[in-house]
C-alpha cells in the first residue's frame, strides 16, 4: 500500500517539478518586478521585510563563517609557532653571547676594583641630570645660544654641561628662576679642552660662529685624521673627561674642524648635567674672549 502511494506521489510531483524547472527563471523575473513595484508603492514595508530577512539569514551566515575563521586562526597559530621557534633559536644564541660578555665584564670589574684599591682611586661624584625643552634661540649671526625651560629651581647652575642624546651641546652661561641660557659649542666665545680618541692628541675646540668649530693649539706636525672622534679631555675642570663632542673633518680652508655629534639646528630637548665640576667656570672665565 505504501509503495503504491509513493509511486502516485512521484507521478504527480514529476510533472509539477518539470513545470517549475521550465518557468522558474521567468517567475523570478516577475517576482523581482513585483518587488520593485511594491518598493515604489510602499518602501517602508520593503525595508522592514529586508531587515527581517537579514536578521533571519545573519545567524546562518555566522555559523557558516565560523569554520573559515577557525581555519584562519589555526593557520595563524601555526605560523606564530614557526616564528617563535626561529625567535627562540636566535635568542638562545644571543643569550650565549651575552653570557660570555657578562663573564668578561665581571672579570674586568674585579680587576678594575683591585687596581683602584692599589691606586687609592677616588671615583668621580655621581652626576645629576635635569631635562628641559629648548624654547628660544635668541642668537643670530654673531651669537650661538639657546634658552631652555629649567633654572635655579631645578638646581641648574652656571657652568654645567648641556648634552643631547648624541653629544655635547654647550654649557650654561646664564641662569634664572625658571630658565637658563646655553652657550653652544659653535659660539665664538666657546673654548673646550678636547682629546682625539685614537691619537690621544690634546687640543682646544674653538667656536667661530660656524656650524663646525675649529681644532686649535694642536702640537706641531701632529697628524689629525678625518673621521676620528673627539671627546672632552677634562683639563681645566670645566667638563669631565670622556664626553662625546664630534667627528674630525678637514675644512674647506684646510684647517681641522669638528662636526658636532648633536644636531644643534634641531634641538628640542636637552639634558643639563651636574658633574660637580662647575668650579672650573672661574678659571675658564679668565681665558681670552671668554663670555662673562
Amino acid at each position: 500500500m505504501k509503495t503504491r502511494n509513493s509511486g502516485s506521489v512521484v507521478r504527480i510531483a514529476a510533472p509539477v517539478w518539470g513545470m517549475v524547472q521550465r518557468f522558474y527563471f521567468p517567475l523570478l523575473i516577475l517576482a523581482a518586478i513585483a518587488l520593485m513595484m511594491i518598493g515604489h508603492v510602499n518602501s517602508t514595508a520593503v525595508e522592514q521585510a529586508r531587515t527581517r530577512v537579514t536578521d533571519a539569514v545573519s545567524p546562518v551566515l555566522n555559523v557558516m563563517s565560523r569554520p573559515a575563521a577557525s581555519v584562519a586562526d589555526a593557520l595563524e597559530y601555526f605560523r606564530q609557532l614557526v616564528d617563535l621557534h626561529d625567535e627562540n633559536a636566535r635568542l638562545r644564541e644571543e643569550n650565549a653571547r651575552l653570557r660570555q660578555w657578562e663573564q668578561a665584564a665581571l672579570r674586568m670589574d674585579a680587576e678594575n676594583r683591585s687596581l683602584r684599591s692599589l691606586l687609592s682611586f677616588k671615583p668621580d661624584p655621581a652626576a645629576t641630570v635635569v631635562t628641559g625643552r629648548v624654547v628660544g634661540d635668541p642668537g643670530g649671526a654673531f651669537v650661538r645660544t639657546v634658552v631652555v625651560t629649567v633654572g635655579e629651581r631645578e638646581g641648574v647652575e652656571r657652568g654645567q654641561a648641556v648634552m643631547s642624546g648624541q653629544g655635547l651641546v654647550g654649557r650654561i652661561v646664564q641662569v634664572g628662576d625658571w630658565s637658563a641660557r646655553v652657550l653652544l659649542v659653535t659660539d665664538l666665545n666657546a673654548r673646550i679642552p678636547v682629546v682625539l680618541e685614537s691619537s690621544r692628541q690634546r687640543a682646544m675646540l674653538a667656536g667661530d660662529n660656524s656650524d663646525h668649530p675649529l681644532l686649535t693649539y694642536l702640537p706641531p706636525n701632529s697628524e689629525v685624521r678625518p673621521g676620528e672622534r673627539v671627546f672632552t679631555s677634562g683639563h681645566g675642570g670645566l667638563f669631565p673627561p670622556g664626553l662625546p663632542v664630534g667627528i674630525v673633518e678637514k675644512g674647506a680652508d684646510g684647517k681641522p674642524r669638528v662636526v658636532p655629534m648633536a644636531d644643534l639646528s634641531r634641538l628640542e630637548h636637552v639634558q643639563v648635567i651636574d658633574f660637580g665640576t662647575t668650579g672650573g667656570v672661574a678659571a675658564e672665565a679668565t681665558l681670552p674672549g671668554a663670555m662673562k
